[in-house]
């Protein structure tokens, strides 16, 4: 089953945009994800499982050094741009 993940990191430090750069980073790690990257969220791509994985893992590794707040949005399925219907393209 395919799986999205929106996520946006909030870091509570000054040095918040390469935490978030670093965050990111992390999950061109994980083969079979694909990232897209905005100036909001980044969305990730690919197998259910592997998403969520890869979310758990990055997310720990972060915690246990940065205090952040991450908010996240989860979608059974590839919602990608180019699989919207033509009028929201």
């Amino acid at each position: 089953m395919k799986a999205t993940a929106e996520l946006s990191l909030y870091p509570l430090t000054e040095n918040y945009a390469a935490v978030v750069t670093g965050y990111i980073l992390e999950f061109e790690k994980y083969p079979g994800i694909d990232i897209e990257v905005n100036g909001l969220s980044t969305q990730l791509f690919g197998e259910y499982d592997l998403v969520f994985r890869a979310v758990q893992e990055v997310s720990k590794r972060l915690f246990e050094t940065q205090r952040a707040v991450l908010v996240m949005k989860i979608a059974g399925s590839e919602l990608r741009k180019e699989n919207l219907p033509e009028e929201l393209k």
